[in-house]
């Protein structure tokens, strides 16, 4: 991602509005907020995600009214069976953990199943105390390095599923099995724990990495790799046309 036009326009003033307007939604500032952006797809882990919360809650009491999961589902290929089953699965799991740990006016999960500007995300970002990147087999996943990039306070903790293309880069994140609850759960657990210095020691490298990275980088060690081929194949071609003068008839 553009890391640095994306660090400017976090610290717009559209996004602290943005920010008011997701309290506004929830009606209140919870002390601790989780956070998940995702498309309705299987390979994104949701469902295993939201009964990580329920373990949590189950283990850790002292959280219930206090933390709230906010999970962005932006609808996708809803007119294929398997995704609009999803859909419907997320609904039921959503519905059924909400009456389960409903008190007063709180409720555990926020889901908003809608696509969101840009600077309604980057102000979910900077609210989150965590952020959730829990797909089961993805690519360089960019939502993780969004939420990264969105973070010059640098607080916030990002639990991160092993199996994203992003574990390679970032070895400060809390990387978890995303197929298993327990272990999500455990990372929600350590983030809200986490001492702020710690989240600013991980937070500083999360975004160093991002800023280093960036496309200029990736295309010259794409370059590079290509032309380590190249001349490897000369090399072997070479070898060959002089194994073929020297011993073959």
């Amino acid at each position: 991602i553009d890391f640095h036009q994306h660090d400017i326009d976090a610290r717009a003033p559209q996004v602290d509005e943005q920010m008011q307007w997701w309290i506004d939604r929830l009606g209140y500032r919870p002390e601790f907020i989780g956070a998940g952006i995702d498309r309705i797809d299987y390979t994104k882990g949701i469902p295993d995600r939201l009964a990580a919360l329920d373990i949590l809650l189950e283990r850790q009491p002292e959280l219930r009214e206090k933390l709230v999961m906010i999970q962005i589902a932006v609808p996708s290929r809803s007119d294929v069976e398997d995704y609009a089953q999803l859909s419907k699965k997320l609904d039921d799991q959503v519905a059924a953990l909400n009456n389960k740990w409903r008190s007063g006016d709180w409720q555990p999960i926020c889901l908003l199943k809608e696509h969101c500007q840009p600077e309604r995300m980057m102000a979910l970002h900077r609210l989150a105390n965590f952020f959730v990147v829990t797909s089961l087999h993805d690519g360089m996943n960019l939502v993780a390095k969004e939420f990264v990039a969105s973070r010059f306070d640098q607080q916030g903790v990002l639990i991160l599923s092993q199996f994203t293309g992003a574990a390679r880069e970032f070895a400060d994140a809390l990387q978890v099995n995303p197929y298993s609850p327990d272990e999500i759960a455990a990372a929600m657990n350590l983030a809200i724990v986490m001492r702020p210095e710690e989240q600013a020691r991980r937070m500083g490298r999360l975004r160093t990495a991002v800023e280093e990275n960036n496309i200029y980088r990736w295309a010259g060690k794409f370059l590079s790799i290509l032309l380590k081929f190249e001349f490897a194949d000369r090399r072997e071609n070479e070898e060959l046309a002089y194994f073929a003068e020297s011993v073959l008839p």
